[in-house]
């Protein structure tokens, strides 16, 4: 639910599933299912529908799968919950279409593969082994990883064990390897992705959508301004500057002479101070930042208050509700 460019994340992926004609989506939740719901209701307004399955206790990977299995019928798409992409899913059912898959894992190559699960294939793409995030110690035979997108027969899900906790990457891909069901890799030409769940990489995925790395249907709230993206009721002062790329949410309120952008997303309700600076900043909702305040390549989640002439540096991520004395400064 973490907003990216004054959405949820989630409203990104639902767009990418509605643009490759997935319409009938499941959500399998566990946690703060109530905030999930108000924030997505039941899909309209993306134009999809969405259902939800909820876990009374988290069943890991595969066994959250599992747990809505029930709902599903012929060929599902799977999407890991924190993965940012633009991938081609057409090109990618036509892959496990044409190739007679049961299984079709989306890889990515990454520099470093360490910290996610490692696939191995053959000459033809079928999947010949899955390590999940190697040890240290452990020979690296490849940097091709699981990028967390997944079509699969929905008759295969009722071989993951039904009420436990399962891992999809260790035991359900493993098992499917080992018994000969045909599984392949598919690897979109020319796909952004990037996984989410660090301060940094969330970040960073913001900046890449500003600078249009990434494609999408979904454009961001608000109505396009000269390279930006500024709500109706946003106010904006005559002498104060926006510099594009930047999001501006719903009743914001930015006083003279502040100076906000380029890569500056800031939400719903916030106030920025008088001479204010922002660059490659992100807020969240009912944020406020004093007069003369500088902030720079840094997190602000709901509700932070930043006082006058205070100082937020790079890489610098704060709780929600934080106060900032005036000020004072911040470094990582």
């Amino acid at each position: 639910m973490v907003p990216l460019l004054g959405r949820p994340f989630l409203a990104w992926q639902l767009a990418l599933l509605r643009e490759h004609g997935v319409t009938d989506v499941i959500l399998a939740c566990s946690y703060r299912v109530d905030d999930v719901r108000q924030a997505l209701g039941e899909g309209e307004s993306l134009g999809v529908r969405v259902r939800y399955v909820i876990e009374g206790e988290p069943l890991g990977t595969g066994g959250g799968i599992r747990n809505a299995a029930d709902l599903t019928r012929g060929t599902v798409f799977v999407l890991n919950g924190d993965v940012l992409t633009d991938a081609d899913l057409t090109a990618m059912r036509r892959l496990h279409e044409t190739r007679g898959s049961r299984t079709t894992i989306f890889l990515m190559p990454v520099e470093d593969p360490r910290a996610y699960g490692l696939v191995e294939v053959d000459g033809d793409g079928r999947l010949t082994r899955f390590r999940e995030k190697p040890g240290p110690e452990e020979t690296i035979t490849t940097n091709t990883i699981n990028a967390g997108i997944y079509l699969l027969d929905a008759a295969l899900l009722a071989r993951i064990p039904a009420g436990r906790v399962v891992s999809i990457e260790r035991e359900f891909f493993p098992a499917l390897i080992a018994d000969g069901v045909p599984c392949f890799g598919w690897t979109g030409a020319d796909t952004y992705w990037r996984d989410i769940g660090s301060p940094a990489a969330y970040h960073a995925a913001q900046m890449d959508m500003l600078a249009g790395r990434t494609r999408s249907t979904l454009p961001p709230p608000g109505a396009p301004r000269d390279g930006s993206w500024v709500a109706p009721t946003a106010r904006v002062a005559s002498d104060a500057r926006l510099e594009a790329p930047c999001v501006i949410g719903a009743g914001v309120d930015i006083a003279a002479r502040a100076h906000v952008g380029p890569f500056t997303i800031i939400g719903d309700a916030s106030r920025i101070g008088e001479g204010a600076r922002l660059t490659g900043a992100i807020l969240w909702e009912h944020v406020t930042v004093g007069p003369h305040a500088t902030l720079q390549d840094c997190v602000l989640p709901c509700a932070v208050e930043v006082g006058a002439h205070a100082v937020i540096a790079p890489g610098v991520i704060l709780e929600p509700g934080a106060s900032i004395p005036e000020r004072a400064t911040l470094t990582r």
